[in-house]
């Protein structure tokens, strides 16, 4: 069995016009020898993402779902821009083909790239591989490596000099994130009130500002076949924008899922946090910090924040399904999830508000007191 993920059969309602996009790529002057095969990958919740297989080139096709689709998650001319102007400095970026916006051609944005030959790690680690504990805490350092490298291009040099704001970015994020869950509600799910405004109320300046992937985990990344530790390709760029790494930090700690995590958290596990050699959340935070040096004070807010706004990504996506815009029975107990994610983020705050508060305080004078005798 390959350990290569080649993909699975296109998924009722997400049918794609072949015959269009073949069409259009000749016009683009992209030569195509033999008949297609014609893959999908459903690993990803957000665009859909098809393998187009040809005797001569392997390409893979990203494009916006139907239905509702949030304001800046499916631009599809503004992940093309990222990652064609990203490669030079980040050579892990897939290699960008070509963009349609003619709403013509498939009737929506859509671009095709070309397909990385690797692994994706998903929930599971293919068996085949038999990576012992030792390779598997390489791995994981190595994913988190790619992370610290992106945070250090130079993007003040490049054409993604301007696209993001910058400055104000975690008030933006909280604000913007508020509304989006305001607006994506359904009956069954809690209101989040009191994690909203602690959020409000605790935001920090950033630690720095720099280019941020945004939606990093496992499953986003390509593991090289012959050396499955290594990290050759890194994926979705669609929500990447110019803000503070720690808030990209924050947002990746909110899909890892650690073994003593409960079992909504591990039967929905989209990575493989759990193995042993997986650094836990907290050994994540201070391997990052100790290599870029950046200050932990406000920690909490952005493990708050990653925690709640995965719960607005998964209510938006469970928003579709409720209200009939897709059939993907994968998303039907996604309001189960955002319950036991509102949870998570009240008890990260009691968490902060106790390490803070006089009684804790005394007792651990107390205890330091005790020890020192």
């Amino acid at each position: 069995m390959s350990v290569i993920d080649l993909g699975s059969s296109v998924q009722e309602g997400e049918e794609l016009d072949i015959h269009a996009v073949e069409s259009w790529l000749k016009q683009q002057g992209i030569v195509l020898e033999g008949q297609v095969e014609l893959t999908q990958y459903t690993g990803g919740a957000s665009n859909w993402t098809y393998r187009l297989k040809y005797h001569n080139v392997d390409l893979i096709l990203r494009r916006p779902p139907n239905g509702t689709k949030a304001k800046s998650a499916h631009d599809m001319a503004r992940e093309f821009f990222v990652q064609k102007h990203l490669a030079a400095y980040y050579p892990v970026v897939p290699e960008m083909i070509a963009l349609c916006q003619d709403p013509h051609v498939i009737g929506c944005d859509f671009y095709v790239m070309r397909r990385i030959e690797g692994i994706i790690p998903r929930a599971k680690l293919p068996p085949e591989l038999q990576l012992n504990e030792e390779q598997i805490n390489q791995l994981c350092r190595n994913v988190l490596d790619r992370l610290i490298e992106l945070h250090q291009v130079p993007y003040e040099a490049t054409e993604l000099k301007d696209l993001g704001k910058g400055e104000g970015y975690c008030q933006r994020q909280v604000e913007g994130w508020d509304k989006r869950y305001e607006k994506a509600r359904t009956i069954n799910v809690p209101s989040f009130g009191y994690v909203r405004q602690w959020l409000k109320d605790n935001t920090p300046r950033e630690s720095k500002i720099c280019i941020i992937h945004n939606d990093w985990r496992f499953d986003n990344v390509i593991l090289d076949p012959e050396s499955p530790t290594n990290v050759i390709g890194v994926l979705d760029w669609e929500m990447a924008t110019l803000g503070d790494p720690l808030m990209d930090l924050g947002n990746a700690l909110a899909y890892w899922v650690e073994e003593t995590d409960n079992m909504i958290f591990k039967s929905t596990r989209r990575q493989p946090t759990h193995l042993k050699g997986m650094f836990t959340r907290k050994q994540v935070v201070d391997y990052y910090m100790r290599q870029t040096g950046l200050d932990t004070t406000n920690w909490t807010f952005y493990e708050v924040f990653g925690v709640f706004r995965l719960a607005v990504i998964a209510q938006q996506i469970y928003y579709r399904y409720f209200h009939k815009q897709t059939k993907n029975q994968a998303f039907k107990d996604f309001w189960i999830v955002i319950h036991a994610l509102h949870i998570r983020a009240l008890k990260l705050i009691a968490a902060e508000k106790f390490k803070h508060s006089k009684i804790n305080t005394k007792y651990l004078h107390k205890v330091q007191g005790i020890l020192k005798k």
